[in-house]
């Protein structure tokens, strides 16, 4: 009969991973005891007692929140300059805040900026939500947001805003804008906007569409068409840039709690 045999490798590393938890919890408990028989020595100055004290303050508070990036960094990347990333992320804080303060935005949170109500379902708020949400991680960190928000920036390149509106209107992530889909986001955006068009008139708009941009005639639209489509078209991508990111002050967050729509 056959034995069965164990390998005994594993065992000196757990014993070893046991004495080095071990050792660092003492090390721990030793500088403890040490900051207090300082801090209760007679000749402690009120200096060293700062000094003490802001250091654990600082290791508890100084921390930034999940998903922050370094502004300098951001700012190398995007048309942002340091001071605006700074504004955008009091922006950034106040809009992650209103639901779960963590420091992301979730998607509730997202829906309450631009609809006051995180209830509210818009496939045109969800598309926008998932482009904003790179990583896919279902919250939108500081550095997701900054280097999204930046594809509206007046100075920001066309090509970016022309592929970022082709995402947007690809829902299935196939490479190719369809009819369908095109139909659905057109009733998205009447919803928010609060239009009420006919079956036919939509049906109309959308056939007129593709067959403009169609021009190798498969019944879709690829990135290519969809380029020459709206380089043909230029007030398509009227709203893929916002005039109020070309100027952010440390004010600027208060305009999205008043932006009103304009013809």
């Amino acid at each position: 009969m056959a034995t069965q045999q164990y390998s005994c490798r594993s065992i000196p590393a757990t014993q070893r991973t046991a004495e080095t938890e071990k050792k660092k919890k003492e090390e721990r408990r030793r500088r403890k005891k040490e900051e207090t028989r300082k801090l209760r020595n007679p000749g402690t100055t009120v200096p060293e007692v700062m000094q003490s004290l802001f250091g654990c303050f600082c290791m508890r508070k100084g921390q930034p929140k999940a998903g922050y990036e370094d502004p300098i960094i951001l700012a190398s990347e995007t048309p942002f300059t340091v001071n605006e990333v700074e504004a955008l992320y009091d922006l950034f804080k106040k809009l992650s805040s209103t639901i779960i303060d963590d420091g992301l935005i979730h998607k509730e949170e997202f829906q309450l900026a631009l609809f006051r109500n995180s209830n509210r379902q818009n496939l045109f708020a969800d598309r926008v939500f998932d482009l904003f949400d790179a990583n896919r991680s279902g919250m939108i960190e500081f550095g997701e947001f900054v280097r999204s928000l930046s594809v509206f920036h007046p100075n920001a390149p066309e090509a970016d805003k022309i592929d970022f509106a082709f995402r947007l209107y690809d829902l299935r992530q196939t490479g190719y804008i369809e009819p369908e889909e095109l139909k659905e986001m057109v009733l998205a955006l009447l919803s928010e906007s609060d239009l009420t068009l006919s079956n036919e008139c939509i049906d109309t708009i959308v056939c007129k569409t593709i067959t403009e941009a169609d021009t190798k005639e498969d019944g879709k639209i690829d990135q290519e068409e969809w380029r020459e489509f709206v380089t043909k078209k230029p007030s398509l991508m009227k709203n893929m840039t916002l005039p109020y990111l070309r100027e952010i002050t440390l004010a600027f967050p208060s305009f999205l709690m008043n932006t009103e729509v304009q013809d």
